[in-house]
């Protein structure tokens, strides 16, 4: 392996935590042996484009410091290549790294155990879900929780949560369940009224949602959680469940599993890893091993 690690940085994640937590993360690679190269983009499709270059020119390792949306682009890099992830999470949810058991907001920490691993060659081969030619490694999400996305995102003040929070009682107002048309493995469509349905890689979204509570990320396997028809009271009682992962024994929550899912839905998007894939229907894959990631 290749001793010059490349850092991948996003110094405007979790409202500045990225920049501050690059420097600790850099120096315990330093004191570790290994060199250092930072890559910061413009913007995404140019930190994108600067990362592809350093797997090209033959870098030893990526650690993506930030948040979901940062290892997200990581993973458009790196996915079916040789080449291991780290994350030092900085970011607001920092989903994939909860999922997988990863330090969360203590940048020294993660760089020391991204050092010590790589020393020791310490790499897990995780699966990844694939709609298209997009990849991502927590949860794509489609209805409710979608809508609020597709609404908080068009806001534009309040700045941060808030808008978010202000998103659900909106959605909240206009709500009504969904007809789906989903599809597992090539099996029979099931025709349904869902709230929503989520189809996880790993457990989490939204900061800590376990909405796929009992997701394993190297399975082969997604698990889709399927929020059927209820009220506006029932979803009220069950979406705070979600944090601890017990909403998935309510009689609403409906949980299966496979390696391709086809959701079908009228006029909503499709979200994975916090980031827009457009419109339903989407077809998600689960590619087994398609991560080495630095445990």
């Amino acid at each position: 392996m290749s001793a010059e690690i490349t850092l991948f940085v996003n110094p405007t994640a979790g409202r500045g935590r990225g920049a501050h937590a690059a420097q600790p993360a850099a120096s315990a690679l330093r004191d570790a042996g290994f060199s250092v190269r930072t890559v910061v983009g413009t913007d995404a499709a140019d930190a994108l484009a600067r990362l592809r270059a350093a797997v090209r020119e033959g870098t030893g390792a990526v650690i993506a410091v930030g948040g979901d949306g940062m290892v997200s682009l990581a993973l458009q890099a790196l996915a079916g290549t040789l080449v291991p992830l780290g994350v030092v999470a900085a970011g607001t949810g920092n989903d994939f790294a909860r999922s997988l058991g990863l330090p969360v907001r203590e940048p020294a920490r993660a760089g020391r155990l991204a050092a010590e691993a790589l020393k020791e060659g310490r790499v897990r081969e995780i699966d990844l879900g694939r709609v298209r030619d997009t990849w991502y490694g927590t949860v794509l999400c489609s209805g409710f929780d979608s809508r609020v996305n597709d609404r908080g995102n068009r806001t534009r003040l309040p700045l941060g949560r808030f808008k978010y929070d202000l998103a659900i009682l909106a959605e909240l107002a206009a709500f009504r369940p969904r007809p789906y048309r989903i599809t597992l493995d090539d099996g029979p469509v099931i025709e349904t009224e869902a709230t929503l349905v989520a189809v996880g890689n790993g457990t989490s979204y939204g900061g800590g949602m376990r909405i796929c509570a009992d997701a394993e990320p190297d399975d082969g396997l997604f698990d889709v959680t399927v929020v059927g028809d209820c009220s506006r009271t029932t979803l009220l009682k069950v979406f705070p469940q979600v944090y601890r992962g017990t909403h998935l024994t309510h009689p609403a929550v409906t949980v299966h599993r496979a390696a391709k899912v086809v959701l079908e839905a009228p006029e909503l998007t499709a979200y994975a890893d916090g980031e827009p894939l457009g419109p339903l229907p989407v077809t998600a894959e689960c590619v087994p091993g398609a991560l080495r990631l630095i445990t």
